[in-house]
């Protein structure tokens, strides 16, 4: 664990994936992170586990509740009593950040608006993560990352024109914009963070995943109105402009992807890797120009070439390039990838239940130190270690276990 947030405080009502991930990167950088969950059943994502949805691993680990929940204290509150709202705004009363993802009536409901926590710690800093945006007709509908980052947000839609006759848009990977909203928000939060120790002013902070959609589709987003025609260029790699820009198939199936966008300067260093130097002085390749209006058969040929070695062949062949290229790896393989095990992107955690496992943590490292978080509470985990901290007698504890507004 870092410790750039040690002293940090954030009370988290959050559930899923969008807004909890951030709260895992918070703990990840050395925050005190309380995941306050409903007293009965606890975050929802717990329960895809018991549905089926989420098939137990080895050791019976729960990863879609590690993934966003590791390095953080559990709570169960019944928010829809007066205890409840007492506890919560208890802990609220010396927290550096409230973090939800509740919906706007709910929240008003519940006692979770920004009137309703400033009112009780006036320095909050204020963090609302939403499928699409504090304002406008969608402020208080639901949403998941399927939905509003990829469907409406027109990620899926922009890939799937890559994929030539699709019969359905490109379907989104679990989580997909849920990890990446979580290190926006977390970002978020550390500006307002350093705003409020330059000016002492809390901030109210926002993220949506529709903007968030927006953002990653940036050239996408920006050159769809300043021209008539699409301008990012769409063509059958055959006809490429660059033949070492591309994915190449290998004779056992795999691929390797080739991004050396300076051709003209990586292209004789990459045919004498490649142990074809004939290819240089051919007259059908051996200038930029030629290269470019030939392109097609030069294209041919280095699928030709790739097609005679193995996957692994390649990976040795090419290690001495200095151009950009990269084998296509599943997400299996990261687990053996040699810098991914060097850097420790993907550490091995241990369950609260004692399971041991390899998660990825956030790619953000402070001073060389990498990170090794423990792993997700169970749900209420830390109920009477939480309230004690707070300054909660046993008395009161015992008297909010009979009044059911706590676990």
């Amino acid at each position: 664990m870092n410790d750039v947030l040690a002293g940090v405080k954030v009370v988290e009502v959050a559930a899923w994936t969008f807004v909890p991930a951030a709260g895992a990167v918070l703990a990840e950088w050395g925050a005190d992170v309380i995941k306050v969950e409903p007293k009965d059943g606890g975050d929802p994502q717990r329960g895809l586990i018991t549905m089926g949805l989420v098939p137990a691993g080895k050791g019976g680990v729960n990863y879609m509740i590690e993934m966003p929940n590791r390095g953080k204290k559990s709570i169960g509150i019944d928010l829809t009593t007066d205890g409840g709202k007492e506890v919560l705004y208890k802990l609220v009363e010396n927290a550096d950040v409230f973090v939800t993802n509740y919906l706007p009536k709910v929240r008003k409901k519940l006692g979770l608006d920004l009137e309703d926590i400033r009112k009780i710690n006036p320095n909050v800093i204020y963090v609302r993560g939403s499928a699409y945006g504090p304002a406008g007709p969608g402020a208080d509908k639901p949403g998941y990352d399927g939905v509003s980052y990829w469907s409406r947000g027109g990620v899926g839609q922009q890939l799937t024109l890559s994929v030539p006759n699709a019969e359905s848009i490109v379907a989104p990977r679990p989580a997909f914009g849920d990890v990446m909203g979580g290190m926006t928000i977390a970002g978020g939060i550390v500006a307002a963070l350093y705003k409020k120790l330059k000016t002492g002013e809390p901030s109210v902070v926002d993220v949506s995943l529709l903007g968030l959609a927006a953002w990653n589709l940036s050239p996408d987003v920006t050159s769809s109105k300043l021209y008539d025609k699409d301008p990012i260029p769409k063509f059958d790699r055959t006809r490429a402009p660059n033949a070492l820009v591309g994915n190449y198939k290998t004779k056992d199936g795999r691929f390797i992807t080739l991004m050396m966008l300076q051709g003209d300067k990586f292209f004789a260093e990459f045919c004498t890797v490649i142990g074809r130097p004939d290819i240089i002085t051919d007259e059908r390749w051996a200038e930029p120009m030629n290269r470019f209006n030939n392109r097609g058969e030069l294209i041919k040929t280095f699928d030709e070439e790739f097609a005679t070695k193995t996957f692994a062949e390649w990976i040795q062949i090419l290690e001495p390039l200095s151009g950009a290229w990269g084998p296509v790896q599943s997400a299996y393989e990261l687990h053996e990838d040699p810098d991914v095990i060097a850097n420790g992107y993907i550490p091995q955690i241990t369950s609260m239940q004692g399971a041991k496992f390899a998660m990825p943590v956030n790619p953000v490292q402070f001073d060389g130190q990498q990170v090794v978080p423990p792993g997700a509470p169970e749900h209420g985990q830390h109920t009477e270690e939480i309230l004690l901290a707070a300054g909660v007698e046993w008395e009161q504890i015992e008297k909010y276990k009979e009044q059911g507004a706590i676990l």
